[in-house]
């Protein structure tokens, strides 16, 4: 797996992170969700940990160095927690901006995370851009704004400015805690030699382990009215939650192997094409109209697409010199005793 091409992952991650708001949408049913849609994450960290954990069993068995890649020292297994708790964070402060902005403002406010990734990626990971990188983070934050934002007069439009400064506030916060879960995933996925599927062990252990204490904050919230949270598990469930789970899965995995062979740039780039694919499937699934700001939008992310990821030598045309070749010693005498 890790000598795949990571462009490879990244395709195949666009494609499923495209696919999931697609399917989370063909799940409804009349309007509304009949399963509780808090069980989703939880078996989908589920799904992850036991794919985890049935590939480090097979390299442990089909590789003698495997063990000497486990780090089992509680010091280091105990950095994991961190990563869990950061999206615990994050998700309550989503809930929490949404009280302040409408969902067309919270979705423009979420692309801020593009740019607060590649500053937390230079801080926290000592990674150096060019200047042309980050113009291109900038036109990926700019191309994905501009392909949200409705025609000028529309309601979504006039209240992207007129939202109390608490929900801009709490959505700055949002996009940091949201980069910096990225960030420092990618720190332990890098700070030492162990093997991939051992990391995630211990990264969706922890996992499981939140959203179970989700699940049961959830059931104390509401007194447990419908029931323990194990006994309704799988209560509304179709084929589609089914996919829903299972496409919720596999996008953690592939980003969890971006974390570890490439880097949270990659990881943006390919979130971001996927929202745009997104919005171009729904025009045939959902009827959703066009807009130009959508054609403006995708164009400006391939534009940014391509600014990052080329040789800076093929952006920029650079004059041929024909630059004389200095002459030697010999030609200068021979030049010098022909002219007297």
């Amino acid at each position: 797996m890790a000598a795949t091409p990571w462009y490879f992952v990244a395709v195949l991650l666009t494609i499923l992170t495209s696919s999931q708001g697609i399917l989370t949408t063909l799940s409804q049913s009349d309007g509304g969700y009949k399963y509780d849609y808090a069980t989703v994450p939880f078996l989908a960290e589920v799904f992850k940990l036991i794919i985890s954990g049935l590939f480090l069993w097979r390299e442990i068995r089909t590789s003698s160095s495997t063990t000497s890649r486990i780090t089992t020292d509680w010091k280091s297994v105990r950095l994991f927690v961190i990563p869990s708790l950061i999206y615990l964070i994050h998700n309550n402060v989503q809930f929490a901006t949404l009280t302040y902005v409408d969902t067309s403002t919270y979705q423009i406010m979420g692309n801020l995370k593009i740019v607060t990734t590649g500053i937390l990626f230079r801080l926290f990971l000592k990674r150096k851009l060019s200047k042309l990188q980050w113009m291109a983070i900038g036109l990926l934050a700019v191309g994905t704004t501009t392909s949200q934002v409705k025609g000028c007069g529309e309601a979504s439009c006039d209240s992207l400015f007129t939202a109390p400064i608490q929900g801009y506030l709490l959505g700055i916060l949002s996009a940091g805690l949201s980069a910096l879960a990225g960030i420092y995933t990618e720190f332990l996925m890098k700070r030492n030699n162990d093997t991939l599927y051992w990391q995630n062990l211990q990264l969706y252990t922890f996992g499981s382990l939140f959203n179970v204490a989700r699940l049961i904050a959830d059931d104390f919230r509401h007194g447990f009215e419908k029931g323990p949270w194990w006994q309704r598990i799988f209560d509304g469930y179709s084929i589609t939650t089914w996919m829903v789970v299972l496409n919720l899965g596999s996008t953690g995995l592939l980003v969890s192997w971006l974390m570890k062979y490439a880097d949270n740039i990659v990881k943006v780039y390919s979130t971001s094409m996927a929202m745009l694919l997104t919005m171009v499937a729904s025009i045939y699934l959902f009827s959703f109209k066009p807009t130009l700001q959508l054609f403006l939008g995708i164009i400006i992310c391939i534009m940014s697409l391509h600014m990052y990821f080329s040789p800076p030598q093929t952006l920029v045309d650079l004059p041929v010199t024909n630059e004389a070749h200095p002459k030697t010693l010999k030609q200068v005498v021979v030049e010098e005793k022909t002219d007297s």
